[in-house]
């Protein structure tokens, strides 16, 4: 079995992973919608539950499920940072907002990401399964 380290075509620096928590409502929203902003299709995609995230991501991670986490050149972003980066790899005004968002400190940025993360389930659902890339999106998921 290849490793995701293996492969020559994932170059997370081009190509940073978002990984997310694939049977939330939330998430699942989220991925819908950065895969219309990403114009460039530089990002790539993984369910926290797949075997990529086995293979690049900490235990706590994937057991927990707390957090989008993105994965790319300068190293692991979650919770609010890693909003953060996902709008500075999108570019254009999604740069702009995120240079603006880095001016809040930390704390207070992760406790709103904290507070609809906990809530998350309850206000936007829970699917029984990961979600299945459409097929003109299936080179930009990894599993």
């Amino acid at each position: 079995m290849t490793t995701v380290a293996e492969r020559p075509d994932l170059d997370v620096s081009q190509h940073p992973i978002v990984f997310f928590d694939g049977v939330c409502g939330l998430c699942d929203q989220t991925v819908k919608r950065l895969l219309r902003l990403d114009t460039r299709q530089k990002l790539r995609f993984a369910p926290l539950q797949g075997e990529t995230a086995g293979q690049l991501l900490e235990v706590a991670d994937i057991q927990e499920l707390k957090s989008l986490v993105v994965y790319d050149g300068q190293g692991t972003s979650r919770c609010s940072s890693a909003v953060v980066r996902i709008l500075w790899h999108l570019g254009g005004l999604c740069r702009v907002l995120s240079c603006s968002l880095w001016l809040i400190p930390s704390p207070i940025r992760n406790w709103g990401y904290r507070f609809v993360a906990a809530r998350r389930y309850k206000w936007f659902g829970k699917h029984d399964a990961c979600r299945l890339p459409l097929p003109g999106e299936r080179e930009l998921f990894l599993p």
